[in-house]
């Protein structure tokens, strides 16, 4: 009997596009082997053993897709055949999510290198601008102008980031922008697990960051939270759908529709 790592299995047989993923997926307890639930991800398994993930896995290359799914469920945008830029596409969660609701073309731009996963990288319909510092883009960078910008960031206050990505849309252009308070407070409210526990301060971080896209002619639409918390330390974060179209505006009081969505946030995520 040849027996090899479940991690190790598991990637092989491409249940998981990572090992990373499939330690994950294991030590929560989603790896079953020939029925029997194995979490340790170098427990020796056959090589033939029957492998079965429980439940659906999620269908994007990162989970970072289901939170632009979400966004397009609630804010009820519609991607199909538009031209899209993916700011802070990293492994392509948020690209591979907007392709498969439609979108014609995405245009894929992260800072870092070798992170968007292989079959993005293989789809003619992703242009990968990958090592490129989405704050110093300008429409010259581009043969197009862009219908909707998604961005996803990390390390970096969005502030950073929207002057830029404005100039990217044409005239009633949208944006769907994820809102981390973890980036965006000061670091006197962070804890040690870069987690902001503080829900006052995520409320400070969001009419900020509200009041900065406004002073810029962008205009809140609607307001929501991720489906899944951060990856390190378990932070909440926020969707915010925003539009150069003032038709489109948020007919509400923010202030209260801030409040209401971090109380729903605090009740179901944590």
């Amino acid at each position: 009997m040849v027996k090899e790592r479940l991690d190790k299995l598991v990637t092989q047989r491409e249940l998981y596009p990572s090992r990373s993923k499939a330690k994950r997926a294991i030590m929560a307890g989603l790896v079953l082997v020939d029925g029997e639930l194995v979490d340790k991800a170098g427990t020796q398994v056959d090589v033939e053993a029957d492998i079965e993930i429980k439940g659906k896995v999620h269908p994007y290359v990162s989970r970072g897709g289901l939170k632009l799914e979400k966004s397009l469920k609630v804010f009820d945008v519609d991607v199909e055949d538009k031209v899209i830029i993916d700011i802070g596409a990293s492994t392509g969660g948020f690209t591979d999510c907007a392709l498969q609701h439609g979108a014609s073309k995405v245009y894929a731009v992260d800072v870092g290198y070798g992170q968007l996963a292989w079959k993005l990288r293989q789809d003619e319909r992703v242009i990968n601008r990958e090592r490129t510092n989405a704050r110093y883009l300008t429409p010259n960078d581009f043969d197009t102008e862009f219908e909707l910008a998604t961005i996803d960031v990390a390390f970096i206050s969005l502030t950073k980031i929207l002057p830029a990505v404005i100039e990217l849309l044409i005239p009633n252009g949208d944006i769907l922008a994820l809102i981390k308070p973890q980036f965006e407070a000061g670091p006197e409210n962070v804890d040690n697990n870069g987690v902001v526990k503080d829900f006052e301060i995520h409320y400070q971080v969001i009419e900020r960051i509200i009041n900065f896209a406004q002073d810029r002619n962008l205009s809140l639409v609607d307001l929501s939270f991720s489906p899944i918390t951060g990856a390190q330390g378990h932070n909440v974060e926020y969707l915010a759908y925003f539009s150069l179209d003032k038709s489109k505006a948020i007919n509400s009081d923010c202030s209260k529709k801030i409040q209401r969505v971090i109380d729903q946030a605090e009740q179901e995520l944590l």
